[in-house]
């Protein structure tokens, strides 16, 4: 079994790796807000980044966020920069959990896996981006293994909701579940909402590298997952929702990828009934549909080409209708701003022969505050708090793990339940 100690050359539970970028200042905060959680009521923790000026910043802007003066003398600051490898080492060593929070994760996210196999710390990041996180699975899993170490991607919004949500779905239901869709809304108060550029950017690489991913999967020569009940269909890319009464579209993001890499290993590791997936998201009424369908030509055109591409990312607000912008949001936007995702479910009741067309449905949700700047830093140290305090729920080995994988019977979903993140069933 992994070690989640610490030891007088590895003296901190977690160290916040970007902690002066725009989400890790709010990992930061949710980090001293929850500190008392940490083994034994209390956690060890520092900040670490390539600028010692900002994270003094950083500091002092949470120590006056939270009116906690101590944090400005308390939590140890490490000088460390993903283009020099010595420094992630020496970060590392000191480690028993990395939270990584620099992106996009495609340019800067592997020497910071690399440096935590070799150096013995477990690793926890944000990112949405298929094809890092699939990458660092077909390489470095079996060396994460070999030094018992675990490297969990994706434990921020994308894709904890979606991953834990289906797993939940599945044991609330009484039988045998074959497939779930989630439908994700999200609401803005007053002041409106965006989402700062740094996915923005992730995006625009994400597409245009699509073909890479592919080449990337058939890398690893799985053999089909065995589909228990009729096969899920694919939804059109644009249609009416009757479930959540709006237009919506395929969710772009990497819930689908996580969550069959999860079903994948649920099936192979614990011979589990494969969950089929499939993931939405609503974008309103027709005057969106139409807004859409401009940004997305706009987009499209762009994206194939380097000088499109370096459009779109120097423009984010004007390409994207404001939906992404270099500043981020206000702190007042995220209070108006929250998330629903509903999951509709199917499969056979106990006693149902495994044939023909599944008998029973349920429905759950996952709901929670503003997604990526106030539920991701949730979720993300909810997550490094339930592996400090139940190491012995995680799977026996080391490797590359989705969070379904990592934490499918840990009390992590208790845990979200008690911080704003509610999984219920309806």
């Amino acid at each position: 079994m992994a070690s989640v100690e610490t030891s007088p050359n590895r003296p901190y539970q977690l160290v916040i790796f970007g902690a002066s970028g725009f989400t890790g200042q709010f990992v930061v905060e949710e980090v001293a807000r929850t500190a008392s959680e940490g083994p034994n009521g209390s956690l060890k923790w520092a900040v670490a980044g390539r600028s010692r000026q900002k994270l003094e910043k950083i500091l002092e802007q949470a120590a006056g966020a939270l009116s906690k003066p101590e944090l400005r003398t308390e939590v140890d600051i490490i000088v460390a920069d993903v283009g020099e490898p010595d420094s992630l080492a020496a970060m590392c060593k000191q480690a028993v959990i990395v939270l990584n929070c620099v992106g996009p994760y495609r340019f800067y996210g592997e020497p910071v896996v690399k440096a935590s196999v070799e150096n013995g710390a477990h690793h926890i990041d944000l990112c949405g981006e298929p094809q890092f996180l699939e990458g660092m699975q077909l390489n470095y899993d079996s060396s994460a293994a070999d030094n018992n170490v675990y490297i969990i991607g994706s434990c921020g919004f994308d894709s904890i909701p979606a991953d834990m949500g289906v797993l939940f779905t599945k044991d609330q239901f009484k039988g045998t579940l074959t497939s779930v869709e989630s439908f994700l809304t999200v609401n803005t108060g007053p002041d409106g909402g965006c989402i700062h550029d740094g996915t923005w950017q992730s995006a625009v690489y994400g597409f245009a590298d699509g073909p890479k991913l592919l080449s990337l999967r058939r890398k690893f020569n799985h053999k089909p997952i065995p589909v228990v009940g009729s096969k899920l269909k694919r939804r059109g890319s644009l249609f009416y929702s009757n479930e959540i009464q709006q237009y919506t579209v395929p969710f772009m993001g990497s819930d689908p990828s996580v969550v069959k890499r999860t079903q994948r290993y649920l099936v192979e590791q614990q011979e589990a009934t494969q969950v089929q997936y499939g993931a939405y998201a609503g974008v309103g009424g027709v005057g969106n549909v139409i807004k859409l369908m401009f940004v997305g030509i706009m987009f499209w055109l762009l994206v194939k080409f380097s000088f499109g591409r370096n459009l779109l990312i120097k423009y984010p607000e004007i390409f994207s209708g404001g939906v992404f912008s270099k500043a981020g949001p206000t702190r007042k936007q995220m209070e108006g701003s929250a998330f629903k995702m509903a999951f509709y479910g199917q499969g056979y009741t106990e006693g149902q022969d495994h044939h023909g067309k599944p008998n029973g449905k349920i429905r759950t949700v996952v709901q929670g505050p503003e997604a990526g700047y106030v539920a991701t830093p949730i979720v993300m140290v909810q997550a490094a708090l339930t592996m400090l305090n139940e190491s012995s729920a995680l799977p026996k080995k080391g490797g590359v793990y989705t969070p379904g994988a990592a934490f499918a019977k840990t009390t992590l979903i208790n845990r979200l339940n008690k911080h704003g993140v509610q999984f219920s069933v309806l």
